[in-house]
């Protein structure tokens, strides 16, 4: 299952996203770890040291391979500079899976092992001063999309992307990727914000979101939350010690988090599962369809040449029989 957290800066979504994790591998769960923040802090959170975090090789680097591999032998590609990060999977096109070793994860994802078990970790990459003026920065996290829109994935499978909460993602549909955002935010009216934003771009395209509650000291915080977010708030997390050991290099082993944050961390896990189980594959494939269309007209056919429409497969649907057997693969 496909999980985001996202939330504004300095709400603390990327210490969640990797507590999440944590939680994940302690469980026995296959993941696939995706740092597509603008501020790239997720490898540190999961104990990376600064050399480490520093050497994880960047997705958007990689987009031409990445391009390649997923276009497969898909007759409705002509090249791959024709796709473009919305760009749909059709016969032909290969598929992802969380638990495959594949040439995109040979060349963009690296082995994190934490106490419980090993993940993936895959990053865009740092945004630099050479990409002001040039390309933007969500251009990067184009490879992301390409690949969520290419991966089947199954339960006790999970794909976890830390990213910004901007106007990129909708604008390309990417936050219709996913089984289950989780909001990340503070009892502060900035933190509120960003929901009531999100909530708003989501509303039309069923989009399950909840509402993590953090940095919450006492009854007044809650009450404030409740009132603001109402039914959508999950779950709420204050202060942990553990936490702040881990922010200073020194974090315990992780069976020893707070009771309560490890309840918090089931209460999310069940929440991902509840809607996995409501995953509708017609709908993803609709929307993933959609908002293809709509940036092929905006920007897409004028800046490749070429009438993007024309990728679409109208008889291709992502569902579990993909998933079991990868149909979309050539032989």
């Amino acid at each position: 299952m496909k999980i985001a957290f996202v939330g504004k800066g300095g709400s603390g979504k990327t210490t969640l996203s990797s507590l999440f994790i944590r939680h994940l591998a302690a469980n026995e769960a296959h993941v696939v770890a995706v740092d597509a923040d603008i501020n790239q802090h997720l490898g540190a959170a999961l104990g990376l040291d600064e050399d480490e975090a520093a050497a994880l090789p960047a997705m958007g680097a990689q987009l031409p391979l990445i391009k390649e591999y997923l276009r497969g032998s898909n007759p409705r590609i002509a090249s791959v500079e024709t796709m473009i990060k919305t760009t749909p999977p059709g016969e032909g096109s290969r598929l992802l899976r969380v638990n495959e070793d594949n040439p995109i994860y040979d060349a963009c994802a690296r082995t994190v092992g934490l106490d419980d078990g090993d993940i993936r970790l895959m990053a865009t990459g740092p945004f630099t001063e050479s990409d002001l003026g040039v390309a933007c920065y969500h251009s990067k996290v184009g490879a992301v999309e390409l690949c969520l829109n290419h991966l089947v994935d199954g339960p006790e499978e999970y794909v976890v992307v830390d990213m910004t909460a901007g106007s990129d993602s909708f604008a390309s549909g990417m936050f219709t990727r996913f089984d289950m955002t989780f909001l990340v935010a503070e009892p502060t009216r900035k933190g509120v914000s960003v929901y009531r934003q999100y909530k708003e771009y989501a509303r039309d395209f069923g989009v399950a979101l909840k509402v993590v509650g953090n940095k919450v000291q006492g009854e007044d915080d809650l009450e404030f939350l409740r009132a603001e977010v109402g039914d959508d708030l999950l779950v709420t997390v204050g202060h942990s010690d553990w936490v702040r050991s881990m922010e200073k290099g020194r974090p315990a082993r992780f069976e020893l988090l707070e009771a309560d944050n490890r309840m918090a961390l089931q209460a999310l896990q069940n929440a991902a599962e509840d809607s996995y189980e409501q995953r509708d594959w017609e709908r993803y494939t609709r929307q993933m369809v959609h908002f293809h269309l709509k940036n092929a007209e905006s920007w897409g056919n004028e800046k490749t040449g070429a009438d993007l429409a024309a990728q679409v497969d109208p008889a291709f649907v992502l569902d579990e029989h993909c998933a079991r057997t990868g149909a979309a693969q050539p032989v």
